[in-house]
């Protein structure tokens, strides 16, 4: 359907309406020349005449074998669409009274997602009664917020629907890639080896007579 969908943007051949066209193409001059010759000249190349400018004046046509000319629109979609950098975008579920255990796993769930450059949606769900706690929610996202600021930037403060209060955080760029080197372990120091000085050594000597 996409494909068919592209084939029909252009007009080719007597498809074109124009009286008179301006031609382009490989190892062509480009210059202007009637619609009919335009067709004699795609047509001594075994090539097709496509109308890839039909708003210029005159209309500008390109002199390529059609197919190739599609196969070369689809190449060019899927290298733009490839480029393009896909952003996921996380959750993270808290409760109300969440430990600090329980959000301290959380909170490095988040630092990693930040840190490949992923959104994240963080959301307090309340459940029955636990609304009353609403406050306490909003301080909890706040303070998750602040403790993932080299992270990401809070790009939505606490806002409450129904049983969710949610924010979203975006991410920094290069954010994280310090603190994940600051935290790669670090070799133990060598232990120094301190010999014995001549007086300890015969008081030892001595102790095992």
């Amino acid at each position: 359907m996409k494909n068919d969908n592209l084939k029909d943007q252009y007009r080719i051949n007597e498809q074109i309406r124009a009286r008179e066209v301006r031609i382009v193409g490989d190892d062509i001059e480009s210059r202007v020349v009637t619609l009919q010759e335009a067709l004699r000249i795609a047509e001594s190349r075994e090539a097709d005449l496509v109308e890839i400018s039909p708003t210029a004046v005159p209309p500008v046509c390109r002199i390529i074998d059609y197919s190739k000319f599609i196969y070369q629109l689809k190449k060019k979609q899927k290298e733009q669409k490839a480029k393009q950098v896909k952003i996921d975008v996380k959750e993270i579920r808290f409760g109300p009274q969440t430990d600090d255990h329980d959000y301290n796993f959380k909170l490095k769930h988040a630092q990693g997602f930040l840190s490949d450059g992923d959104k994240v949606k963080a959301y307090v769900f309340f459940r029955g009664r636990s609304i009353l706690y609403k406050e306490q929610g909003e301080v909890l996202l706040l303070r998750f917020a602040n403790d993932l600021e080299d992270y990401g930037t809070c790009t939505q403060m606490p806002v409450l629907e129904g049983k969710r209060m949610t924010i979203f955080i975006s991410p920094k760029k290069g954010a994280g890639q310090a603190k994940k080197k600051d935290a790669s372990p670090k070799p133990m120091p060598k232990e120094k080896e301190v010999k014995p000085s001549p007086a300890q050594e015969d008081k030892e000597e001595k102790t095992e007579e």
